[in-house]
Parts: structure tokens; C-alpha cells; sequence
């Protein structure tokens, strides 16, 4: 989830030394301005990161859960790409509004109901499952509530950093996230394999309890998440909305780089999603098990804890346009390499080359913008980075499955490296990235 997918969310550098390129580089003059105290002695910040570990385990630990759930009851890889492209659709449609909203609203009181929303949705697939009634119906319902309440989650998440953590210690904040999530792409697959070979019903419970403890822990955090809560500043209105959402567009179309970045994590993230559903059904082609699938996504847990421990130091080494044009260069030979993946233990390792290239890159995107957006823009303006970024989700989950379904998985691997490596081309020769020389450290 974008990441945050999700939270997407998600590396130690000194923003005092973070050199800038052009007017969209300066630091916004608005910006909130924390007290700096290291982060393993912020309580905030432990909380917020805990309960998202926490959180994130249980997601990994029930994404492994959906594809094999719909197969189960669909035998169909394409049902298996529906059911998740619907979490991207859902996030589509809504970002834009929830971003600007979640500026005007109490963003911890956003992000505790939607927990709580999620957990509930998560609860009724077991629920279901044990009086006999769990139906794929029932999976399209549950998987689009959770996305969408998701988006305004993830919209919030993003947007009370900089008020948990001093901005100089964004980078590091952001890394150390990003290190959770590989942590949970490590732990959450393999308890999935594992709980859903026990019983089809723990994974989604596991989840289901993950969002409580999230709840909590946010409503532990002292700490005000925004300048002023927005609602007090003028009544809502759908025209007042939409010109709110036309500003945090306009700033995102005024910045080449951020907008062409948006535009490149907009196919990576396709890919990455695409790979989950294309190794399992390779997996499964070569006869492995639910448990040795869990064992396979673990081991591309540990490329990603791989990957997030590297990022700090490449990101001293390398420029923005640098990480961005080897990482692009990177995800297309480990995609490509796939295809030779002629058993489960070869395919394990493909798969951890592959993810560990992934968090290099999010972080850095993730921290560059985090740090140039205006505090009071962050709903805004990460809702419509996200909505480029992650609107490509869905298409890939579907287009994927009804590719694998239709013509296996060569054909579906070889679809997707022809777009990589005209993207990768593209990437190279873009200006804004060649000539993007700040450094994030």
C-alpha cells in the first residue's frame, strides 16, 4: 500500500545541508518547526512508528492472504487482479477530495477512525468465513472500503510528519519507516503463508487486530498534527473543495521534477504491485506450497530490509536524478530476470534483487517531497502526487491478471519490460532528472 502503499508511509539525512535546485528547492518558509530530540527518544514518533509496524505486519500478513483466498474460491488470476485493483480504484477516485479534507479536518481523528473502519472490514471476512457465507462478492466490498478509508489515512500519515519530527530529521524519520515496511514485507508474508495454511480465516483476523493496536497507539500521541484544524476556518463547501484541490494541483504541476517523479513511481509502483500477483502464480505453476509462497515473499522481505538499510548511504553518494535514473535501469533487469526463474528457490532470488531496489528509491522521492511541500498544502498536494503515483495501481492489478490468465506468465513478464525499458530510456534522457544535482543528505 503507497505503501504507501501504504503508510504506502515511509532516513537519516541533515536537511541543513540539503542544497536545493531552483525556486521549487527552497524550503517552505511556513514550515513547522519541532524541537530536535533524537527520534528513539520521541514518544510521538514511537508511537506513530510502533503502532504502524504493527499495522504493516498486519497488511503484509493479509495481502499474501487475498490473492490466495480469491483463487481458492475463483480458481481465476483474473478475479485474483480484480479484487486488487479495486484498493487502487477506490483510491483514484477519492485522493484528490481527501487530501484537501484532511487539511481542513483533525487529522489524528481521521486516522483513528479510519483504523477503526478497517479493522471492522477486516474482522467480517472471518466472520463470514465461519458462518459459511464468505463470498468473492463479499471480498470486492471489503477490499474497496478498506481502500478507501486507506486514502484518507494515508493523506493524513503523510501530512503530520513534519509536526512529529524536526524538519531536519524528516530524511531519518522517513528511512526509518521505510526500514518498518521492509521489516513487515519480510514477517508479514511468511505469517500469512503460514497462518493461512493453519486456517483461511487467521490472516484476516491478524489484520483486523493490527488496526486496533494502530488506533491506539495514535490516540496516545500528544502532539498537535496540523497548524490549525481547518474547520474552524471557513464552512465547507464543494466550490471552496474544489479550488482547495486546484492549489495543491497547481503546485505539483509548477514543480518539473516532483511532477515527473510522480509520474515515474506512477509505472514502479505498477510494477511492484504486479510482481506480487505474478510471482505467486509462478509459484504456484511450480507446484510450491501456501507456506513456501510466504517463505518466497520473506525472502524478498529481506532484499527490502536490504534496500532500506542502503538508502541512507547511496543517497550521500548519489543526486536525486542519479538514484532515480540507476534504480529505474535496476527494476528493469530484475523484472526481466524473472523469466528464467525455472524454480521456486531461483524465483526467491529474483524476487529479493527486485525488491531491494524499490525502498533506494521511495525514499528518496518520498523525503524530497515531504520536505518541499508547504505544511499547509501537505493533504493536498501528496493526494495529487499519490493519485499520478498510485493511479496506475489498479490497472496494473487487472491488466496483470488478465494477462496471466490469458497468455501465462512470458507474456505478462514481456508486456510489462517493453514499458520499463521505454521508461528507463525516457528517465535517462529527461532533463530534470539528468540536471537534478540536490542531495538529500
Amino acid at each position: 500500500r503507497d505503501v504507501s502503499r501504504l503508510c504506502q508511509a515511509k532516513h537519516s539525512r541533515d536537511t541543513s545541508r540539503h542544497n536545493m535546485v531552483g525556486s521549487s528547492a527552497m524550503e517552505p518558509e511556513n514550515a513547522p518547526h519541532q524541537r530536535s530530540i533524537p527520534l528513539w527518544r520521541n514518544p510521538n514518533f514511537l508511537l506513530l512508528w510502533s503502532g504502524q509496524m504493527v499495522s504493516l505486519t498486519g497488511t503484509g500478513i493479509s495481502q499474501l492472504a487475498y490473492p490466495l483466498l480469491t483463487l481458492t474460491l475463483t480458481h481465476s488470476p483474473a478475479q485474483a487482479g480484480f479484487v486488487g485493483a479495486l484498493r487502487g480504484l477506490s483510491f483514484i477516485v477519492l485522493s484528490l477530495p481527501a487530501g484537501a479534507l484532511v487539511d481542513r479536518w483533525n487529522r489524528k481523528q481521521v486516522m483513528i477512525i479510519c483504523d477503526i473502519g478497517r479493522g471492522l472490514a477486516m474482522a467480517s471476512i472471518p466472520v463470514a468465513f465461519l458462518i459459511g457465507h464468505l463470498t468473492i462478492a463479499q471480498l470486492y466490498v471489503t477490499t474497496l472500503l478498506e481502500g478507501s478509508l486507506f486514502t484518507f489515512f494515508t493523506a493524513a500519515e503523510t501530512a503530520i510528519l513534519p509536526h512529529i519530527v524536526a524538519r531536519e530529521q524528516i530524511g531519518a524519520a522517513v528511512s526509518q519507516n521505510e526500514a518498518t515496511i521492509s521489516f513487515t514485507l519480510l514477517v508479514g508474508p511468511l505469517l500469512g503463508g503460514v497462518l493461512y495454511g493453519i486456517a483461511r480465516l487467521l490472516p484476516f483476523l491478524a489484520d483486523a487486530i493490527s488496526y486496533g493496536v494502530s488506533a491506539i497507539s495514535l490516540v496516545l500521541i500528544r502532539t498537535t498534527m496540523q497548524k490549525e484544524t481547518m474547520e474552524n476556518k471557513e464552512q465547507s463547501t464543494a466550490t471552496n473543495l474544489w479550488m482547495e484541490i486546484g492549489e495543491g494541483l497547481h503546485w505539483l504541476w509548477q514543480q518539473p521534477l516532483i511532477r515527473y517523479l510522480a509520474l515515474l513511481t506512477g509505472y514502479v509502483n505498477m510494477i511492484l504491485v504486479s510482481a506480487e500477483l505474478v510471482v505467486i502464480v509462478i509459484a504456484q505453476q511450480q507446484h510450491a506450497s501456501s507456506a513456501f509462497i510466504g517463505v518466497i515473499f520473506a525472502i524478498g522481505g529481506i532484499g527490502s530490509v536490504v534496500g532500506a538499510a542502503l538508502s541512507a548511504p547511496v543517497q550521500k553518494i548519489l543526486r536525486v536524478g542519479q538514484i532515480a535514473i540507476i534504480t529505474i535501469w535496476l527494476i528493469t533487469l530484475f523484472w526481466s530476470l524473472f523469466a528464467v526463474a525455472v524454480n521456486p528457490f531461483l524465483l526467491a532470488i529474483i524476487f529479493a534483487c527486485f525488491t531491494l531496489v524499490g525502498p533506494i528509491y521511495n525514499v528518496m522521492q518520498y523525503s524530497y517531497r515531504v520536505i518541499q511541500i508547504p505544511d499547509e498544502l501537505q493533504g493536498r498536494v501528496n493526494s495529487s502526487y499519490r493519485l499520478v503515483s498510485v493511479g496506475l495501481q489498479p490497472l496494473g492489478y487487472a491488466l496483470t491478471g488478465v494477462l496471466l490468465q490469458r497468455f501465462g506468465p512470458l507474456i505478462t513478464l514481456l508486456v510489462f519490460a517493453v514499458g520499463l525499458l521505454v521508461l528507463a530510456v525516457v528517465t535517462t534522457a529527461n532533463s530534470h532528472i539528468r540536471h537534478a544535482h540536490t542531495s538529500m543528505l
